[in-house]
This record gives C-alpha cells, structure tokens and sequence, in this order.
C-alpha cells in the first residue's frame, strides 16, 4: 500500500487547484475565457453564495482574471452556469460539467428534511416542473414573474402561501424548486437590480441532457478524488452532504486504490495515485467559502493548531477567508470596499519575515486586479465574525 505524507497531498492538491505560484512568467494578454472553466471543473465549482468571493476564487486561479471576466463566461459566453451543487448550496459550476452534475445530484437519496414535509404530491410536483421548464425557457424570470407563469399554467394552488420562509410565507410551488434545480429544470439567471432571476439550463447547452445515474455519480467521485484527494467515503460524504454509509457503498462501485496518508487509510482513483515530491508552497487569500478550505481533509492538517481556533466556526470551513502559507491555513483575512478602494486587513497567526510580506503585498495587490479596485493592505485584527 502507498504510504504518503502531508506535504505531498498537500503539493498535490495545490497543483490542482491553481493555487501554486505560476510556473511560467504571467503573460500581459488576457486569459481566455475557457481558462476559466477550465478551473472550476478542476474544483468541481466555485461556491457562489457570495457572488464577490466567487469572482475572487475563481479569479485568483487563473492569471490576469478580473471579476468582468468571470462575469462574462457566466452571462455571455456560459462557459460557466449559476446552480446548486454539492450540499444544495449555491455554486458556479462549468456548464460542459452540467450533466454529470445533474446526472449525479438527481441520483442522489432525497435528504431527510424533503421527506418530512410534504406540500406537494407527485402529481403537482410534475406539473410544476413542466410550468418552469415552459416558463423559463426563453426567459429570465424573478420569483414573483415565475409564481405568476407557473399558476397561470397549473392552478391556483401552486400560489398558495404555505411553504415557511423565515417570518413571511412562499408560495406551494417553491417546495419543488430544490429539486427541480437538481434535476436540471432551471438554474439561476443574471439579477435585475437586486432580483435573482431564474432560467433554463438549456440556454447554456442547447441538446442539455442529463448524463445517467449510476455514470454520472462513477463521474463525481472521480472529479471530487482529483481534486481533493486522497480521501475517505466520510469526507466525501460531508463534501456532497450526503449519509456516510451510502458513500461507503458509492466508493467500493468505482475502481478505487487504498493509500495511506501519515498512517490515515484514504482513497484515489486507481489510475491517478501519482503524487509530487514537491514541497507544498506559496502564499494566497482564499476568500469566503473556497472550495480548497472547504473540502479538504483532514481538518487538523489544513487547520494546524491555532488556525483551528481561529479561521474555523464550530469545526465549519469557510465562514472566514484564510490566509494560505504553504498550503495550511495560516491567519484570516477581511476586505472592505468603499468605491474603487479596497481595504484588506490580514491578521497572521505568526509574524511573517520581509519574504512574506512582500509575497502577501503582491497577493493583496492581485486581489484588487481582480475587482477591479484599488487594494491597500493592514496587517492587524480581523474584528469581523464569521458569515453564517
């Protein structure tokens, strides 16, 4: 059995994820729009519930990016599409992925909290699938111009007020939206003003079709392991949020080979166990909810010591951005921005020699490239919580 150490898993997935320092001098031409879905295939997606820290993640993976760029591969070349993936969660996902991911995602076991309450019979579900999918097929539609298709084309009912929404009410039908996302009926559009607007996937892919079940989850595991492995059926599980041992049974169905790490039994794909004898390197701002802190594992080694206490909330990665040093958290960091300038403070969890900090200036510097600002840098206290 192979034996590895932190430090290659490490370099491995810092390789993969675009977060080492360039091998090759940066050109001044801008980067092809392509690159960057390239990059989010390879992170199997950007979390996106922050759409700025999306920009940033993406952006900061790729050479001379800015968030205009990430912004036009969503919206006008759609090499990238707006959706929900792993754990419901709102994620840019590369739209040639799409059908795995739809593929992967409707083969999943319905979460617990879908099967406790039922607002809708399979019947009305069907019915409000087929009034989005004719709805939103050449449109982009806000919430209340959708509740208004959709009962037009099924019956008052769907516009009932009974579904919790925090202290109001939405309407019956939006207790299909999770699962009509997952299956590929709709996706998110680009916002009007400050309304999220929903559409077709088929507008990103015009012969759309999902890929089947048991392929498209071979697929995921496949993607997720280069990505973020070695790993183990659990860690899996928590990436995509789904039950441990239906995990174990998902991994033991594709061809697999154990490794260890520091003694630790994982896994990766049997024809990609090769690892660098490189040592993890580089300094980087991952921004709220990056994939490379949320899905790497284990915990105590990309959270060493006191980055434990500081950059995670309640065991949960991603609240704050992290300062990355070598491929293990190192301190968090925080931007304000007022106009074209952008106030960034880093609170390192050691002090960082002339070397770092010259490497943390230039970081801070890219980062304004990318949002189009002016990015000045403190290095001091984050007094800012965690983001729920």
């Amino acid at each position: 059995m192979t034996e590895l150490s932190w430090a290659q898993v490490s370099a491995r997935r810092l390789q993969r994820h675009r977060l080492c320092p360039p091998a090759e001098p940066v050109s001044d031409a801008a980067p092809d729009v392509g690159r960057l879905a390239d990059v989010v295939s390879v992170m199997c997606g950007a979390h996106a519930q922050i759409a700025s820290a999306a920009e940033l993640s993406v952006g900061l993976r790729v050479p001379g990016a800015t968030r205009a760029l990430v912004r036009r591969a969503l919206w006008t070349d759609r090499t990238l599409v707006k959706t929900r993936g792993p754990r419901g969660t709102v994620h840019l996902l590369a739209a040639a992925d799409l059908p795995m991911w739809v593929g992967a995602l409707s083969a999943l076991p319905a979460p617990p909290w879908e099967r406790s309450v039922v607002l809708l019979t399979p019947r009305q579900t069907e019915q409000v699938f087929a009034a989005i999918a004719d709805a939103v097929a050449e449109a982009d539609l806000t919430t209340a111009e959708l509740t208004e298709e959709i009962v037009a084309r099924t019956g008052p009912w769907a516009g009932d007020l009974v579904m919790e929404a925090f202290q109001d009410k939405w309407p019956r039908w939006v207790a299909a939206m999770t699962a009509a996302t997952r299956g590929g009926v709709i996706c998110f559009g680009p916002n009007r003003g400050r309304a999220t607007t929903y559409t077709s996937p088929a507008r990103w892919l015009p012969d759309f079709a999902p890929m089947p079940g048991r392929a498209a989850l071979a697929a995921l595991v496949r993607s997720y392991l280069y990505a973020y492995g070695p790993a183990t059926p659990a860690q899996f599980a928590r990436w995509l949020g789904v039950a441990p041992p239906w995990a174990t049974g998902l991994f033991e169905s594709v061809d697999l080979t154990e490794v260890t790490v520091e003694g630790t039994r994982a896994w990766v794909p049997v024809d990609d166990a090769e690892f660098p004898d490189d040592e993890p390197s580089g300094l980087r701002l991952l921004p709220y909810f990056d994939a490379y802190a949320v899905g790497c594992h284990p915990r105590e080694q990309l959270f060493p010591g006191a980055a434990a206490e500081r950059a995670l909330a309640g065991g949960q990665a991603g609240n704050y951005p992290v300062l990355l040093i070598d491929g293990v958290v190192a301190g968090v960091w925080h931007q304000r921005r007022s106009g074209r300038t952008i106030q960034v403070t880093v609170e390192p969890l050691w002090a960082l020699d002339p070397g770092r900090q010259r490497q943390l200036a230039e970081e801070v510097e890219r980062v304004g490239q990318i949002l189009e600002g002016h990015a000045t840098l403190t290095i001091g206290r984050v007094s800012v919580g965690p983001h729920a």
